[in-house]
């Protein structure tokens, strides 16, 4: 075994990066930390997501800290700011994408048991308070993480990493 060098590991991403990104829109609920959104816009880079939506609270481009974080997939992942949650997330359903949210509820499902049926609207919410009850209502599917530890969550940032990678290949092998 041999390690990639780093131009080979430029030159495979950039054949990589012309690959069609999955169905696969993201919604940020009040996330307060710049340094999270930052690394869930690297995150989303990774993982293909088509868009991420900002709302609410939750800072957006150009700010230091997101860039630090980001390290350039702020430029590479389309984003859009919105202040009303709940009319990006109707608006979503509209659009006939299943809203699919990152959090706890006693209908929660573990993440990696989900098979999309349709665009997938990914709602992450608040490092404290999770997804707004607004939110939770339209929802038409909740992702938990199973925690083995004494901690009830992972850091949101963290959390949306474990549940993206499914999603996105789940879209993917589903067809979408």
């Amino acid at each position: 075994m041999q390690k990639l060098t780093h131009a080979r590991i430029v030159a495979r991403q950039v054949a990589r990066s012309r690959e069609p990104r999955v169905p696969v829109s993201v919604v940020l609920d009040n996330i307060r930390s710049l340094d999270n959104v930052g690394a869930i816009f690297r995150t989303a880079d990774g993982a293909g997501v088509k868009k991420l939506w900002l709302c609410g609270i939750t800072g957006f481009p150009p700010q230091g800290k997101i860039a630090r974080t980001a390290l350039g997939a702020e430029e590479s992942v389309a984003w859009e700011y919105a202040k009303d949650v709940v009319d990006v997330v109707r608006a979503h359903k509209a659009q006939g994408f299943s809203v699919v949210l990152l959090e706890q509820v006693h209908a929660s499902v573990v993440y990696d048991e989900f098979i999309p049926d349709a665009p997938v609207c990914l709602v992450i919410g608040n490092e404290v308070d999770g997804i707004s009850d607004e939110v939770v209502k339209l929802a038409d599917l909740a992702l938990e993480i199973p925690m083995a530890g004494i901690k009830n969550s992972l850091n949101v940032a963290v959390a949306f990493g474990v549940a993206v990678f499914h999603v996105a290949r789940a879209c993917k092998r589903a067809g979408l």
